[in-house]
Order: structure tokens, then C-alpha cells, then sequence
């Protein structure tokens, strides 16, 4: 079986929801359940957590011990506008695999069933050399307008929306990718990717205050 090695970047501060990583979601510091996700997995070897905060570090060596390592984040890629990228260019020059799967957590409806059938695509498309990389997406089938109001997607005069040709969000809830994709692209998505669909629910994503509501309450009534 190939080596997977799961990556969970996380910085200290966060501008729209104050110190977001550790803050009490259900009972927990939010990215337990994110963390939780990628040890239940039945391909994950090792999860590495990239982070500047010594907060965040002191809480994964108390309540993570086995297949979990703490990476100090360089000097150079710390800060609110610097490229996951690069942060993710620091893990793969320091721990080598055959497989790296990255998320993050503010994805705390992710499940492990996903994340697996997610890993398990890229290693039978690495057997048949097809699809460098695999990304999750979220469809959506509605009309949308360009700034200057002229329909994107659409016909104005036909209002059903069965019709349209659906378009697909990079929901960021996960990429899979190996090393010489990585750096073939210097980016996570590979050159020939595979857009994995999950749901909106699954997909549900922690950036403003109001989606720390929304999530709690769906992570409450999914359990």
C-alpha cells in the first residue's frame, strides 16, 4: 500500500473568527474533528500540522500523540496573505511520500468515508497514469450574472434552471496529490485533476461568524 501522509496547516490567528482553531465547537477545539477525520482512515500514515501558534502546539502534543507530528512553520511563511503553496512546499521538502492529502480544519462535516474513497481514486488513477491530482468541489446549477448584469450562464428568457450546465466550486475541503505533481505545478491542483463532488452539507465551511453558527448546529443535528 502506498504511503499517505495528510497535511493540516494551521495558523495561530485568524481575522474574521478570533483564534478559530481552538475555539469550542460542540465540546471540542474546532480542528479535533477535522484531526479525528484523517486518523480514522484506513490509508493515512502520518498527519503533519504545520502551524506558528504555540497554543495550537501545546494542544495537539497533549491530545495527539501517535501519527501526528507538529511542524514549526518557517519565518518566511507566516502571515495572513501568504500562499498555502508555499506552506505546503515546506511539508513536502521535509517529509517525504507517495501521497499527500490536504485539508483543513474548518471543514468539520468532513467524513472519513470521503476522504478515503477520495484517496482511493488517486491511487488507482496513479495505477492507469491518469489524473495527477484530485480536488473537491461542491455543483451548483443557477443563473449568474457578470458585474455588467449580462448573464453568465444563462438565457434570461428561460427561467427553469434544470436546463444549465452545472459549474463546480473548489470547496477546499481536500486535495490529493503526490510530490512530482506538486512540483511540477507548484500548486496543489495537478495538471490533468479530478474534480471529487461532495455535498453542501459535508462541504459546509467555517470563514465568517455566521457559517461557526451554521456548521455547529448541522454538526449537532448530523451526529
Amino acid at each position: 500500500m502506498k504511503k499517505v501522509v495528510a497535511l493540516l496547516p494551521m495558523k495561530g490567528t485568524s481575522e474574521r473568527v478570533p483564534n478559530k482553531n481552538l475555539k469550542f465547537f460542540n465540546g471540542k477545539p474546532l480542528y479535533h474533528y477535522v484531526m479525528n477525520t484523517l486518523l480514522k482512515s484506513k490509508f493515512i500514515d502520518l498527519v503533519i500540522v504545520n502551524t506558528d501558534s504555540e497554543f495550537l502546539k501545546s494542544d495537539i502534543l497533549l491530545n495527539f500523540k501517535d501519527r501526528v507530528k507538529v511542524v514549526d512553520r518557517n519565518n518566511e511563511v507566516c502571515g495572513n496573505y501568504v500562499s498555502m503553496n508555499k506552506v505546503l512546499e515546506q511539508d513536502i521538502s521535509s517529509i517525504d511520500s507517495e501521497i499527500y492529502i490536504q485539508t483543513h480544519s474548518t471543514n468539520p462535516l468532513l467524513k472519513v468515508e470521503t476522504i478515503d474513497r477520495a484517496i482511493e481514486k488517486m491511487i488507482s488513477s496513479l495505477k492507469i497514469q491518469d489524473n495527477d491530482s484530485v480536488f473537491a468541489v461542491s455543483r451548483t446549477q443557477k443563473r449568474f450574472y457578470n458585474k455588467d448584469a449580462t448573464p453568465m450562464n444563462h438565457d434570461p428568457k428561460m427561467l427553469v434552471t434544470q436546463h444549465l450546465e452545472p459549474i463546480f466550486e473548489e470547496n477546499s475541503c481536500f486535495y490529493v496529490f503526490t510530490k512530482k505533481s506538486f512540483l511540477n505545478t507548484e500548486s496543489r491542483i495537478g495538471e490533468k485533476p479530478f474534480m471529487y463532488e461532495i455535498d453542501k452539507i459535508e462541504s459546509t465551511d467555517i470563514d465568517e461568524p455566521e457559517d461557526f453558527i451554521i456548521a455547529e448546529a448541522l454538526h449537532k443535528l448530523l451526529r
